[in-house]
């Protein structure tokens, strides 16, 4: 039987076990592994690349290991199963990996590969967490979309909702009782992460507003949230299909790219 060792080791035996209703004991004991990187307590958000390229690598063998077990699966409950225990390790492990880039610089032409490698616009940041943790999307293309593309690429038009002039206090409240999970968020002129649990959600994204690079704010700090009239959302750890994508890897067209 093949080992996995310390987080790996602890994160696929829970998942392996239906990990869903244990969600908050093990994120917290993540949390303390990762110096609050989860929650964001972290006294001063430093970029990350060191823990950042453990997570993605982690990431990849739990990936390869799902897929295994839902490719062996002989129904489509068993399949279901496996695709919420993939869903739950990506809820649990992409917010790690994006606050792992907090304090990284924000410039309207940066491409950082890394956190802490350079600057890194809005639309880079989301494609290049979501390709790190595994989505086959290129980057470079995503990127240049218009954020509703960029939600588009990964999500049929019915699972993306449209707000316009909304109170920003009642969209505050409606996303906070959200279906938990890993969202991405359209503004007029911005894209970004929103992850919602059982405590509200948090905005993460890199922000050209002060302090000018990847922050981690709540719905009071979320300014750039508040002062858009124009927001689309979707889940995107909700999808089955897109989680069917992440586990056999498959190519994530993106809408909008000129390329085949």
């Amino acid at each position: 039987m093949r080992k996995f060792y310390g987080l790996g080791l602890v994160v696929l035996v829970l998942v392996s076990a239906g990990a869903w209703w244990c969600r908050v004991p093990l994120v917290s004991w993540v949390d303390l592994q990762l110096g609050g990187k989860i929650s964001g307590i972290s006294k001063r958000p430093r970029p990350d690349p060191v823990t950042y390229a453990v997570l993605g690598s982690e990431l990849e063998t739990w990936r390869k290991n799902l897929a295994s077990r839902h490719a062996a699966a002989t129904t489509d409950a068993a399949r279901k199963l496996v695709e919420q225990d993939a869903r739950v390790i990506l809820e649990l492990v992409l917010p790690a990996m994006m606050r792992c880039w907090l304090g990284t610089p924000w410039d309207f032409n940066g491409t950082a590969a890394t956190p802490g490698g350079g600057a890194i616009a809005c639309g880079y940041f989301v494609s290049t967490v979501l390709k790190d943790a595994g989505f086959q999307v290129n980057r470079y293309d995503l990127a240049k979309q218009a954020s509703e593309n960029i939600l588009r690429s990964f999500l049929p038009k019915e699972a993306c909702s449209l707000t316009i002039s909304k109170s920003y206090a009642k969209f505050a409240d409606d996303m906070s009782a959200a279906t938990p999970g890993i969202y991405l968020v359209g503004l007029d002129t911005h894209v970004a992460f929103v992850v919602v649990d059982a405590s509200g959600f948090r905005m993460i994204h890199s922000s050209g507003s002060r302090p000018w690079c990847v922050v981690d704010e709540n719905r009071d700090e979320a300014h750039v949230l508040q002062n858009s009239k124009w927001r689309m959302l979707g889940n995107l750890t909700e999808s089955a299909k897109l989680m069917r994508a992440w586990l056999y890897a498959e190519p994530i067209k993106v809408r909008g790219s000129v390329r085949p």
